[in-house]
């Protein structure tokens, strides 16, 4: 079954597939804040959206980033490491980007599978 959630004109926000969950791009509420800043919002809104899946950031597979400026990436890498599960780190990428609306400096978009779909495993080399 298909569940989509938080619909836009265009989009929904969050798509359930079974037990995998793609989120569409988090970015910040407010243009004003510097990079460390819409990195907190967007990743606010991504537990949110994962919560209400019945998930959490420590079940994402996969997340792609899109900063306006790659030398943003030191300051929203800052942000990023206080954020995430350091025992269960998903797959990443990090691009630069032209944004939508100028004033958006990150975007942030995940996908995860929900609490108990499947366990968390330690990285082996």
């Amino acid at each position: 079954m298909i569940v989509r959630r938080e619909l836009e004109p265009l989009l929904a926000n969050v798509v359930e597939a079974g037990d995998t969950i793609f989120t569409a791009g988090c970015i910040a509420d407010d243009e004003n804040l510097d990079v460390g800043g819409q990195t907190r919002q967007a990743l606010g809104d991504l537990d949110r959206w994962l919560a209400m899946c019945g998930s959490d950031k420590s079940h994402i597979l996969q997340v792609v980033i899109w900063l306006s400026d790659i030398r943003f990436r030191d300051a929203m890498n800052k942000v990023w490491l206080e954020w995430v599960d350091p025992a269960n780190l998903p797959a990443r990428a990090c691009v630069e980007s032209r944004m939508a609306t100028p004033g958006c400096l990150v975007e942030i978009m995940a996908i995860a599978v929900k609490t108990g779909a499947g366990g968390s495993s330690k990285a082996r080399t």
